[in-house]
């Protein structure tokens, strides 16, 4: 039997900066059940193309956060970019937000936005779920045409069954009299108006934060199996067992939930997405970093375009197909159905594939619905009474970003330590 301070069960963002601010000399041991570090936050380089396993472009709404990972990161390219986005629809880009620029879209359909939008703002009911919500804030049209088509591809599921705030402050919200004022005073207010991405990807990141942490108190290769509660000891898949005083886990919560024995209940759901990074022999469509494709006839919700934030040569895609959880695509049928959706967006033309990678995320998106909220309440309560706190985005079952995982480790550690540092005996 091992004894350690502090077990951290992942080696993600999360896990990796809640080691990071325990300290250099904090008693821990991370368990990482991948062959090396980052979570789903990896980078992929193949033939000249740098792509992560999905678009993890970086918004800061905290200047020390992103002052802290440059500290650790002398001497690379990082650049801070205007974002770029758009909605296709009806053979046209509309800038994004969707509701707010429904004066671009073809007359007949930016009539019948702007009347719904107009008669369902006068609604005095209160919405009961996310579709709801989006029919009674923003009326038939706009849902119609673009947030329900986009949002169940994206999601995979029933819109109804997601609770009214399941993507609190990333969704765009905007009144009446801010889309009408939009229409002449174009302004992207949104919370990623401006992102940041290293040119070495977004693994520079994670290695920023895990410069911070010793390499021999990573356990790659190396899962959790059992937590023992009671006695507040984990066992890992090598056959190691630890005795601890905390644990933080970034596992997901249901996955936490039955290693330590406790009965799971059905209100865990998420989405799995399907990840295809491509390059392409030449540059493609320019001035664009995010493309939502809301169109049920192609398979992708959204393409990411890595080119367009350093200007290089040959067009670098990611594109992005929401699924149900537990989905075994056939590759080869789903490439060719991106590749064909792509050309009929008019994205690739007479290009030439020379690249190519492709990752399937599951868990992507969690679910957050009404009994999930409820549920991760008593399991924060039930764990935390035996030294077991859940963090980041699949740890406390939630829809955050990466910026808030680093700001959730922070919390953490200050709250257990009193905002000093755990140190070693020795």
């Amino acid at each position: 039997m091992k004894e350690v301070e502090t077990a951290i069960v992942g080696a993600g963002v999360s896990g990796l900066a809640a080691a990071a601010f325990l300290g250099p000399r904090a008693d821990v041991a991370i368990f990482e059940r991948d062959d090396e570090i980052g979570g789903y936050c990896k980078t992929v380089k193949r033939d000249g193309f740098v792509w992560d396993y999905s678009g993890h472009f970086f918004h800061f709404k905290h200047p020390w956060v992103e002052q802290w990972l440059r500290e650790r990161m002398e001497g690379q390219s990082i650049r801070t970019v205007k974002k770029r986005s758009f909605i296709s629809f009806a053979n046209r880009w509309v800038d994004f937000p969707f509701q707010k620029n429904i004066h671009q879209l073809p007359q007949p359909d930016f009539i019948e936005c702007l009347y719904d939008l107009y008669f369902a703002q006068t609604s005095p009911k209160p919405p009961h779920n996310f579709k709801a919500m989006l029919s009674q804030r923003f009326g038939q049209g706009i849902c119609d045409k673009f947030l329900i088509p986009y949002n169940e591809k994206l999601y995979a599921t029933d819109l109804s069954l997601l609770d009214v705030e399941a993507m609190g402050r990333f969704f765009p919200h905007a009144r009446f009299d801010e889309i009408v004022r939009n229409m002449r005073e174009a302004a992207d207010d949104s919370y990623n108006a401006t992102f940041t991405y290293p040119a070495e990807g977004a693994a520079a990141y994670v290695a920023a934060i895990a410069s911070r942490v010793r390499p021999e108190t990573i356990r790659l290769g190396e899962a959790v199996s059992r937590i023992d509660l009671k006695n507040r000891v984990l066992h890992t898949t090598l056959g190691d067992a630890f005795r601890f005083n905390r644990l933080i886990s970034s596992a997901p919560l249901p996955a936490t939930l039955a290693a330590a024995g406790v009965a799971t209940e059905s209100v865990w759901s998420s989405n799995q997405v399907l990840v295809f990074n491509l390059g392409f022999d030449r540059k493609g469509p320019s001035d664009v970093h995010w493309l939502y494709v809301p169109d049920r006839r192609r398979c992708f919700y959204r393409v990411g375009f890595y080119d367009n934030i350093f200007d290089t040569p040959r067009m670098s895609l990611y594109v992005e197909i929401g699924m149900p959880a537990g989905s075994a695509p056939d590759l080869v049928a789903a490439k060719r159905e991106v590749l064909a959706g792509l050309a009929a967006e008019g994205i690739v033309k007479d290009h030439r594939l020379v690249a190519e990678h492709s990752v399937m995320m599951n868990p992507a998106y969690v679910h957050i619905t009404a009994p999930s909220i409820e549920a991760v309440a008593r399991a924060r309560k039930l764990l935390e009474r035996s030294g077991v706190f859940p963090i980041g985005r699949y740890g406390g079952w939630t829809y955050c970003s990466i910026e808030d995982n680093i700001l959730e480790a922070k919390a953490l550690v200050d709250r257990l330590t009193g905002g000093e540092p755990v140190q070693r005996n020795d």
